[in-house]
């Protein structure tokens, strides 16, 4: 059915002048004049056709009516306020965008994605990838982060690939991965079976180039060095610009690949892939989650940090 209700400014006016018998004072937290006060209430009780307030020479009084309908009145307005406090602040939240390396979304944060939208729902999280997040061998910088409009509600943070000397960001280290040698289970016992570090050298090696800062690229040079393994050139073998597809090849048999431990771990323990021996080359790159410093407190994102950082100890 439809209400009858007198105008809200009237409702508030009243309202402010009753809790505070004063036009005056409701004109200043009403940021109005007393005029504009005194003329909301001489609408409201036209509209309801009885008198609120007895007007005195220096005092305000409610009258009986008008002490009976306060009250009331009090508490429509706040839950008026609450109804739009609560639709602002799921409003505000605005949209999550996360843009990765590609790997990293797939192998590692996509499949842990539920458990984060199972707790925050209201969060719109739109994940992007892209190669970009991947520090080049330039000057360190961080795409769209230079100039970030505060009215805009939607936020954008991302997980970066890099050295995590990010200027102006707010910069969570979420792992550092060391590389280890992997390969389809059916090597392990093919023509030239992988029972020591050595028998390598008798397959195809697959290259990760994801990191353009060759420097920074772990290599079978190194991984070679580190299992005792000297005279033997491991630069052949096919080469790859994202981890995602030299990790592909390894679990179709085309040969071994250096991965990221953390982002083959769920390979591993499907039988998908295996890891035949126990060395890792480090890495001076680590995965961060690089944010805007001036938004880096929004409850979005914040409960996506504090979420995300979680995840990495329990990984």
């Amino acid at each position: 059915m439809p209400y009858r209700l007198p105008p809200l400014n009237a409702l508030r006016a009243f309202e402010a002048a009753a809790r505070r018998l004063s036009f005056k004072n409701a004109a200043v937290e009403l940021s109005v004049t007393p005029a504009a006060v005194s003329h909301q209430i001489k609408l409201l009780e036209d509209f309801l056709g009885l008198a609120l307030f007895r007007r005195l020479t220096r005092a305000l009084e409610l009258t009986a009516q008008g002490e009976a309908m306060l009250p009331k009145v009090r508490e429509g307005l706040e839950c008026f306020a609450a109804a739009v406090e609560s639709t602002h602040k799921h409003a505000s939240q605005g949209r999550l965008f996360v843009a990765s390396p590609p790997s990293f979304a797939a192998r590692w944060l996509v499949p842990r994605l539920q458990r984060f939208t199972l707790a925050e729902p209201d969060v719109s999280l739109h994940v992007l990838s892209s190669m970009n997040a991947i520090d080049s061998d330039q000057p360190t910088a961080v795409p769209g982060f230079d100039n970030v409009d505060l009215r805009e509600e939607d936020s954008q943070v991302l997980v970066r690939f890099g050295t995590g000397s990010y200027a102006g960001c707010r910069v969570d280290r979420i792992f550092g991965p060391d590389y280890i040698a992997v390969c389809s289970p059916g090597l392990l016992d093919s023509r030239f079976p992988l029972r020591q570090p050595a028998d390598a050298r008798f397959h195809v090696l697959l290259h990760d180039d994801t990191i353009a800062n060759e420097r920074a690229r772990p290599s079978w040079e190194e991984w070679f060095r580190l299992a005792g393994v000297a005279n033997f050139d491991s630069s052949g073998g096919p080469h790859f610009s994202d981890s995602g597809l030299a990790l592909v090849a390894a679990v179709d048999g085309l040969g071994i690949a250096l991965a990221s431990k953390p982002l083959v771990a769920a390979e591993i323990a499907a039988g998908r892939l295996v890891a035949p021996f126990d060395i890792a080359v480090g890495q001076h790159y680590a995965y961060y989650l690089v944010t805007a410093a001036a938004i880096s407190g929004r409850p979005a994102v914040k409960a996506f940090r504090e979420w995300l950082l979680a995840e990495a100890k329990m990984a």
